[in-house]
């Protein structure tokens, strides 16, 4: 009898059967794959960071008696009129035809319920969601679709997108299956062909061009409209210096943990850089220009949580904006849907395919049926429970620091749980007083 010992077959960590499984489908179809969503790799992120709290050092502030304000002003550099939001989290541009007109408007409706800001995306300004939303952000991008001076006008900011976090220097998808006759109209494209959108304006190539288009866009709308610069998380040090000098009133930062309607997936895991390691550099600039606080830093890409909030401004953000989290509170990749993603060949939690327009929670589909499912009011009211969550949990955690606003979080709040994350934040390793870099011990 053989009594060799018999050794388990080892799966190669670099050729895992993912990655195998990837190189067959290439293979087969000669395509790269394109889905939705952002990165879903492992990367140091707000759950490496805790917060310190106060106990005899520090003073807490009692929740029941004591208050901690959220209010956020947007735009106070040269805009005559800034963006007043009662809470520090906004809704980050989804564009009309990613989106359904149901989503959209379900959108407008919780921000404004919760007394903050929605964001139009791609494509141009519906009637729905200007009609259902107080404060309306207009995004300006390299497509130029369904732009046009009056919705500018009416907009109440204007966002300028140079880049997104998920794919920092590429442009943007819509499949012709989601290219919808209204869709179609509002872009000036034909209806039912695949949509690319540019990766670069095609009247600017730089930041002294870029200051004549934000002097431009002012004039237009008489200089009452903050101006929004939105850059992906590429270099977040020289992007956000050269977004401050071109004369925005508001940098948003977006890493590589947001969300898109559709790209490569090879873009969204492999170009950019985590959320946590862009927001420190992008401080930094704001710092030694002397425009923290006076030129407005939000911060978008992951965030999902009230401590995420907190993390994001302690780390010196004055506010964030959520994609991919409002989508899940309006009810997208919902369970009760599980046998129709079982059939899609994925599964709830996973589902990204959003560009297929074949979404069964009616979210990210423009087909007439899906659409249906979602209930514009009930899914507004859900967002804004959300809201209201994250709102709630941020002010915690600052009053458990001794903060009466939660702009007075600050670095020396937090602790870091990796080595990576305390090189990210710049701050010190739990445990110590050593910051990777910066010395201590």
């Amino acid at each position: 009898m053989d009594k060799t010992p018999q050794t388990k077959p080892r799966d190669s960590w670099t050729f895992s059967p993912e990655i195998n499984a990837e190189i067959r489908r290439a293979a087969e179809t000669g395509i790269y794959d394109i889905r939705g969503g952002g990165a879903k790799r492992r990367v140091p992120h707000f759950d490496d960071l805790l917060f310190l709290g106060a106990s005899i050092s520090r003073y807490p502030l009692e929740g029941y008696r004591e208050k901690c304000d959220t209010s956020v002003t947007l735009g106070t550099r040269f805009a005559k009129k800034p963006i007043e939001l009662k809470i520090p989290v906004t809704i980050a541009g989804m564009s009309f035809g990613a989106l359904s007109g149901p989503a959209k408007e379900a959108l407008g409706r919780g921000a404004t319920m919760a007394g903050t800001s929605t964001t139009t995306g791609d494509g141009g300004m519906t009637n729905e969601e200007r009609g259902h939303s107080e404060k309306l952000i207009y995004q300006y991008l390299p497509s130029r679709y369904g732009m046009n001076p009056d919705d500018l006008r009416r907009a109440d900011a204007i966002e300028i997108v140079v880049g997104q976090g998920a794919k920092p220097g590429g442009g943007g998808m819509l499949l012709g299956q989601k290219i919808t006759e209204r869709v179609a109209n509002m872009r000036n494209l034909p209806v039912g062909i695949d949509q690319r959108s540019a990766c670069r304006h095609p009247d600017w190539t730089g930041p002294d061009d870029l200051e004549i288009k934000i002097l431009e866009i002012r004039e237009i709308t008489n200089w009452e409209k903050p101006i929004y610069i939105k850059i992906g998380g590429a270099r977040p040090y020289y992007d956000t210096a050269l977004a401050v000098k071109a004369g925005a009133d508001v940098v948003v930062l977006d890493g590589m943990q947001g969300g898109t309607a559709a790209t490569q997936d090879v873009f969204i895991e492999h170009v950019g850089q985590p959320t946590l390691a862009c927001i420190r550099p992008a401080v930094k600039a704001l710092q030694d220009l002397g425009m923290h606080r006076k030129v407005q830093l939000i911060v978008s890409g992951g965030i999902r949580t009230g401590a995420d909030v907190a993390k994001a401004l302690a780390l010196g953000a004055d506010a964030v904006a959520i994609g991919t989290a409002a989508l899940v509170a309006l009810g997208e990749n919902d369970p009760k849907w599980a046998a129709e993603y079982t059939k899609l060949g994925t599964t709830a939690d996973a589902y990204d395919d959003w560009h297929e327009g074949k979404d069964p929670a009616g979210i990210t589909t423009q087909d007439p049926e899906l659409m249906k499912r979602l209930d514009p009011i009930e899914a507004a009211r859900k967002l804004r429970n959300y809201l209201a969550v994250l709102t709630l949990e941020c002010q915690t955690i600052a009053r458990a620091c001794g903060k009466s606003h939660v702009h007075n979080l600050e670095p020396e709040d937090l602790c870091a749980l990796t080595i990576e994350a305390a090189a990210m934040a710049g701050v010190p390793l739990s445990g110590t007083n050593w910051i990777p870099g910066q010395g201590g011990f």
